[in-house]
């Protein structure tokens, strides 16, 4: 099984794309995932990247796009959001990567003032249509899980309900454990996502506050998790390491690399990873 990081713990410490690659390769990696806006990147960063990751050995697993608009009330918002996660999707196919990682959003105005099924049914109508046209472009969407009060997606319960509702085969779900600890999932609630988890994303936290720390900094017992994922056959696929924030930006190198040891271990311990 592949274990690769999300190209986000370099930019958020001022390092440069190529930077971050190279460095991504020498802590051991074998793939990577890219957090870039291709309305911000643009033609010559999308190479730069895709050229770099193939010079590095480094394939590209997974892009992440946030598109909270997507449930916006306002059309004109969802309208915009639809064609830019199309432009992610292009983007996607560019790099040769396997799946678009989407967080959907959240609940507006504490559910008081639109109604919650109304932003619900926004989603499943938005996503059954980039379903489709991933669907055209060979790829997959998984959908993250983010364990806070108002976001759409925040349990297991929640994203399995939301898959059925939108039908696409290529829709799964995103299985971060953090997240799951933090919403209060155990490892048997994925059994609802059986077949239907199409990437995974690793780190640490308290167990009060999203975190996304290195493995062993918090009080995540990532074992039973993995072994489920295991039995789920996800082991034939890439857990991604998710970092965010190191206190010491200047060591971010430290931080990285202990992040893959410390998760190096627990894949080899679930027989995940030889």
């Amino acid at each position: 099984m592949k274990l690769g990081l999300i190209n986000s713990a370099w930019a958020q410490a001022g390092k440069d794309t190529a930077y971050g690659i190279w460095m991504t390769r020498e802590a051991g990696f074998d793939s990577i995932d890219i957090f870039a806006d291709p309305l911000d990147a643009g033609p010559m960063e999308i190479k730069l990247i895709k050229n770099e990751c193939d010079r590095a050995g480094l394939p590209i697993v997974s892009v992440a796009c946030v598109a909270v608009g997507l449930i916006d009330f306002n059309p004109s918002v969802q309208r915009f959001h639809v064609e830019r996660v199309q432009a992610y999707l292009d983007m996607c196919r560019t790099f040769g990567a396997k799946n678009l990682l989407l967080v959907v959003g959240e609940y507006i105005w504490n559910k008081e003032v639109i109604p919650p099924a109304e932003q619900w049914d926004t989603g499943v109508k938005h996503l059954k249509a980039l379903g489709r046209y991933a669907g055209e472009l060979g790829l997959e969407i998984a959908l993250e899980m983010e364990p806070f009060t108002l976001s759409l997606l925040n349990d297991v319960p929640n994203m399995a309900r939301f898959l059925d509702d939108v039908g696409e085969p290529n829709v799964k779900a995103n299985v971060d454990i953090s997240h799951m600890v933090l919403a209060h999932q155990a490892p048997e609630t994925l059994e609802s996502l059986r077949g239907r988890i199409g990437h995974v994303h690793i780190s640490d936290c308290d167990g009060k506050v999203h975190g996304d720390l290195p493995p062993g900094r918090g009080v995540v017992d990532f074992a039973p998790y993995l072994v489920k994922l295991k039995e789920f056959g996800v082991a034939s696929d890439t857990v991604s390491i998710e970092l965010e924030y190191s206190p010491e930006p200047d060591k971010i190198g430290e931080w990285v690399r202990e992040a893959y040891d410390a998760t190096a271990g627990l894949m080899k311990a679930a027989g995940m990873r030889s």
